[in-house]
């Protein structure tokens, strides 16, 4: 009963900026957490960063002080703002709403050039 939809990938240079966007069908405070994941191909899904419904966020290493993960309750949207993109970060991401269940969004492709 609960759909995600991710949008707003592309491709980008190495150095540029997208904002992706997760559309929630119920309110983001009904799921404890919402996250962000990506998956390169032949590579292992991996956390990229998840914000609680306190406002607390985690992130990656990885992307320590280039994402940002944020939410407008009022949208049930969640937000990541990835800055400074590298080629490495190149992958499928997925967002996530945990309550009881995982709820996973469909993806939305990531493509940073070098």
């Amino acid at each position: 009963q609960v759909q995600l939809v991710e949008s707003g990938g592309g491709l980008v240079q190495a150095g540029g900026s997208l904002r992706l966007s997760c559309a929630v069908s119920t309110t983001i405070f009904s799921l404890n957490v919402m996250s962000w994941y990506r998956q390169a191909p032949g590579k292992q899904r991996e956390l990229v960063a998840a914000i609680t419904n306190g406002g607390t966020t985690n992130y990656a290493d990885s992307v320590k002080g280039r994402f940002t993960i944020s939410r407008d309750n009022a949208k049930n949207t969640v937000y990541l703002q990835m800055n400074s993109l590298k080629p490495e970060d190149t992958a499928i991401y997925y967002c996530k709403g945990r309550r009881i269940y995982d709820y996973w969004g469909q993806g939305t492709q990531v493509t940073v050039s070098s």
